[in-house]
């Protein structure tokens, strides 16, 4: 079966899911996890003829994009910062909103690389905040902490196989406390309301953990007052504090932060227009 056909296929089936765009970067990702090259190469050859094993493999994708799973969660891994993180269930897909956050950090730090910092990621995940720091910034010493045990293990494997040391720590933040002392202290912690579910893609839903999604419409900044509450504590000196917020709270959580003490808040747009990250300083 040639590629051409079988993507003809991909977007007749996935019609009700994806508009025709989205389908062809699906199967791109899938084409190029099967065959192990590059998509823009593969285009390069032509119309090739897919071998029996590799059409087999194609349609397993296509059966679970029908049913709503993510591509990322599919096919185990995920694109970030220039580098590709195993993920499943136990961890969130990350975001390229979570990209801008990462880079905001690297940016305002870059003039200090020699000088040695330590840095506490809260809410691990998949690691691709911690590790995409430490790659880009190997002069901080960086720790992260997480409730989930399962999220911890996805994390240890990205940090080994992209060559970078973590301290994870399984740890309720809620009630996390620690002597140490951190120049940066940011977290992507859960931010989105239950009443706002219903603007969310179905697969999101249905297969991304909730643990890491969701708080009570009733105290929705629960995180990032506890966080600001140990960062407060945990920071030195002109420390930062970074965060990748609710668009909807931004003013709430710029108004918490000031209550908590701090200094210097930024509140940043992501690439949308929408409020997304604050950078504060104690």
């Amino acid at each position: 079966m040639k590629i051409e056909a079988l993507k003809e296929d991909f977007i007749i089936e996935l019609e009700p899911l994806y508009d025709v765009d989205e389908t062809k970067n699906l199967f791109g990702l899938a084409l190029e996890h099967v065959l192990e090259i590059h998509y823009n190469k593969i285009r390069l050859l032509g119309d090739l003829d897919l071998s029996y094993l590799q059409v087999q493999k194609l349609l397993t994708v296509l059966n679970d994009l029908k049913i709503g799973r993510p591509i990322q969660y599919i096919l185990g891994e995920a694109h970030f910062y220039g580098s590709v993180f195993k993920v499943n269930e136990s961890v969130l897909i990350p975001r390229p909103e979570t990209e801008e956050l990462v880079d905001w950090i690297i940016n305002e730090n870059l003039p200090d690389v020699r000088v040695q910092k330590g840095l506490l990621d809260i809410g691990t995940g998949s690691g691709c905040i911690p590790i995409a720091l430490k790659k880009h910034l190997p002069n901080f010493a960086v720790s992260s902490i997480d409730i989930s045990g399962k999220a911890i293990a996805v994390a240890v494997q990205n940090a080994k196989a992209i060559g970078v040391e973590i301290d994870f720590i399984e740890a309720d933040i809620l009630g996390y406390e620690s002597e140490q002392k951190f120049d940066v202290i940011v977290s992507n912690p859960p931010y989105i309301r239950a009443l706002e579910k219903v603007e969310m893609h179905a697969n999101v839903l249905k297969h991304e953990p909730h643990l890491a999604l969701f708080v009570a419409d009733d105290d929705p900044l629960v995180f990032y007052n506890a966080i600001a509450a140990f960062a407060k504590t945990n920071l030195k000196a002109k420390g930062q504090l970074y965060f990748e917020i609710n668009e909807y709270l931004g003013k709430e959580t710029v108004e918490l932060l000031k209550a908590k003490g701090f200094n210097d808040i930024v509140l940043r747009k992501d690439m949308h227009g929408k409020d997304r990250m604050i950078k504060a300083k104690v």
